[in-house]
């Protein structure tokens, strides 16, 4: 069941699903219940906005700004040494990238060595081993267990 209001200026529906509809007239309400697509009624509002109607003033698109490249230094490199860097031969840049690349290689093996002749100084297994022998020697033979249960 439906509910109409009469207001000042058309009539208001009420469904009863909560939706509120207002129609300006009997004609236009009258479509709406006979669910006529406004779209191909050629007087309404939508049909005319739909087939481009009474737009004699052609409304301008808002023109978007061409996005400009600009170039400016970042925290680290000056632009300076960004177009510098930009501007060098590959193979020159290959060699650096190498170079740094041994450098770090070299860094790594040093630490490495040196982390092995501490090590060495402070084996634990080694000083165990020699421990080991030096217990083995002092200790009595035991007898051999056998492995009967009882």
């Amino acid at each position: 069941k439906q509910w109409y209001q009469r207001r000042v200026r058309g009539i208001r529906l009420a469904r009863t699903d909560g939706k509120i509809y207002n129609f300006v007239n009997k004609k236009s309400r009258n479509s709406f219940m006979m669910k006529k697509n406004p779209r191909k009624i050629s007087w309404t509002v939508l049909y005319r906005r739909k087939m481009k109607k009474g737009t004699d003033v052609d409304v301008t698109k808002k023109r978007s700004r061409k996005t400009t490249k600009f170039q400016r230094s970042i925290q680290g490199a000056t632009l300076e040494n960004i177009l510098a860097k930009r501007n060098q031969k590959p193979e020159v840049r290959k060699a650096q990238r190498e170079q740094v690349i041994r450098s770090q290689k070299e860094k790594v093996k040093a630490k490495k060595e040196a982390k092995q002749s501490i090590k060495k100084k402070t084996d634990t297994k080694a000083v165990r081993a020699a421990q080991k022998k030096i217990n083995k020697g002092n200790v009595k033979s035991k007898p051999a267990r056998s492995n009967v249960m009882m």
